[in-house]
């Protein structure tokens, strides 16, 4: 398959990319490196992408910005970065990018345990991660060609637990195995529609 990953070089795209490249070809996307650049929080951007890249087999996105602040210093803007990146980013790569999947195709976003089971500091963060989850829901109800539309929820990956561990007291960390097989399951598996959620 011809898999285009967005944010193949973060924490988690670097595992992911190393798991699929073993038999399909890989081109991943970031906004500052990668075989290709895109803004996901710029239409234009994600449609230059996909015209240079041409037909896909499946789209992963990992990628997508939300502010992270206690809710009284959280500005209308603040709450627009998020909404802008994380969610309209991944919304237009759906929109956008299902003219240019192969039939039988599969897009597979990213969200995280925030949708579910918020902390501080995430108001901005959960809403967009419920968001797509709603949409994820939604658009497999009229998305055509055979193509298939799915989010992987994770909780605090073990590769990232250090850095965010204070965030989030008495969470366990989420082993890489795990969070990788839950993009498997979106790309190879036959599901449409699902919150693939991997929290424990």
């Amino acid at each position: 398959m011809k898999i285009l990953i967005i944010g193949g070089h973060g924490t988690i795209g670097k595992k992911v990319v190393s798991h699929f490249q073993n038999e399909n070809e890989i081109i991943i996307a970031g906004r500052s490196n990668g075989d290709i650049t895109v803004d996901i929080a710029d239409a234009k951007s994600i449609k230059t992408m996909f015209h240079q890249l041409g037909k896909l087999d499946a789209i992963i996105c990992i990628a997508g910005e939300a502010k992270w602040a206690p809710f009284n210093d959280l500005t209308e803007d603040d709450y627009y970065i998020g909404l802008k990146s994380k969610l309209m980013g991944q919304v237009n790569l759906v929109r956008i990018g299902q003219d240019y999947l192969n039939s039988n195709g599969s897009i597979t976003l990213s969200t995280g345990i925030l949708a579910d089971d918020p902390v501080v500091k995430t108001t901005s963060a959960a809403m967009v991660n419920g968001g797509i989850h709603s949409f994820v829901k939604a658009v497999a109800l009229e998305i055509e060609n055979g193509i298939r539309v799915n989010v992987v929820s994770s909780g605090v990956v073990e590769d990232a637990y250090d850095k965010y561990k204070d965030y989030f007291p008495g969470h366990n960390p989420i082993p890489m195995t795990k969070v990788i097989n839950g993009y498997v399951r979106s790309v190879n598996g036959k599901g449409n529609g699902e919150i693939i959620r991997i929290y424990d």
